[in-house]
């Protein structure tokens, strides 16, 4: 029996598609807590069953955010299953990605070494 061959970058694809879904579904959602929220970044388990959803906050309490992601997973997983032409839409876990937050907080201490310099 011959096994069926893989998909190149699948994985990718199906990560990016969920990605863009997404940010559209959350738009959707009513949740009071839930601010102006971004998809960073999706990560999806090679057998689909899991996906890693980073995303990063303009406005509002990171935490609360992530509280109120965790608690619609259900409900966006439910949306995505409609627009996905996938077997397993994946069980969905939203983690706060602090990338930007660690970026701007470095640029502060560039600036601030640059003008320390520039004084010296």
């Amino acid at each position: 029996m011959r096994h069926k061959r893989s998909i190149p970058n699948r994985g990718l694809r199906v990560a990016d598609q969920i990605q863009r879904d997404l940010a559209e579904l959350i738009r959707e959602l009513k949740d009071p807590r839930l601010g102006m929220v971004t998809i960073n970044a999706v990560e999806v388990t090679p057998d689909y069953a899991h996906a890693r959803v980073y995303f990063s906050v303009l406005v509002g309490d990171a935490q609360g955010n992530q509280d109120a992601l965790n608690e619609a997973a259900g409900f966006l997983r439910n949306g995505l299953f409609k627009r996905l032409a996938i077997h397993t839409v994946p069980t969905l876990h939203f983690q706060f990605d602090r990338t930007t937050e660690r970026a701007a907080e470095l640029n502060a201490l560039i600036l601030q070494a640059n003008a320390q310099r520039a004084k010296d």
